[in-house]
């Protein structure tokens, strides 16, 4: 799938991002507010070894509306995430889906071992979604899809590493964006499984060394606490 300009240009300033420069446990990040209380505090932490998140949408909404469904095919707005990491259009998809109630946004990549906090307003919604590219992958992505939010306390998921079956898996850093491969963001060859589905991992194929970027799920904990 080629990649439109608006995109392009998300990953290019997307691209200088270091390590350096993701979030600790203590960082918070930017909220978009819709509504106002009540108020979750979604902690996700990156379990792999050689993979980082892209900048993380966190979007509280009312039921009625999904980022994907397991085992039929991606929409362009999620392929755009999952391909190079831009959550614009998932954000415009949920906004214009009439249930979004507020949405919050980490910065910087998230690297092995590292954490991240967000906070997002749920006002009347009592749904959590969440979406963040894996890099290095060709459109791989780590989500919450659209979990009920506990009422008080906190919840832990474990989260997969998922395949948006977009864009082929070659696994060239021509199609993978970000700063260890600096690519485009898409593959030039059409098509890729056609349905969203659990990812295979990196195999070595292409430009990236299996031993140093696969992984064994779960890829993240993500865990949900109401806090106020």
């Amino acid at each position: 799938m080629k990649l439109s300009a608006v995109l392009a240009t998300s990953l290019l300033l997307a691209a200088p991002l270091t390590g350096a420069q993701a979030q600790s446990a203590n960082d918070y990040a930017s909220i978009t507010a819709y509504h106002g209380n009540p108020m979750y505090a979604v902690t996700i932490t990156n379990l792999t070894r050689g993979s980082s998140f892209t900048p993380i949408l966190v979007a509280s909404h009312r039921p009625g509306v999904e980022l994907f469904t397991l085992g039929q095919a991606a929409s362009d707005e999620l392929a755009a995430m999952a391909e190079g990491g831009d959550t614009m259009p998932l954000e415009d998809m949920l906004l214009n889906s009439g249930r979004l109630v507020g949405t919050g946004h980490s910065q910087g990549l998230l690297g092995p071992g590292q954490s991240v906090t967000v906070e997002v307003p749920a006002g009347n919604a009592n749904r959590i979604s969440l979406a963040a590219m894996i890099l290095p992958t060709n459109d791989g992505f780590i989500a919450l899809n659209g979990v009920e939010v506990p009422r008080a306390g906190s919840q832990t998921f474990s989260v997969p590493g998922y395949d948006a079956g977009s864009e082929p898996n070659d696994e060239l850093c021509a199609s993978i964006p970000g700063p260890l491969c600096g690519g485009d963001g898409g593959s030039p060859n059409a098509g890729g499984e056609g349905f969203v589905h659990i990812h295979a991992g990196i195999h070595g194929i292409g430009d990236l060394n299996a031993s140093a970027y696969d992984w064994r799920n779960p890829m993240a904990t993500i865990k949900v606490e109401r806090v106020r």
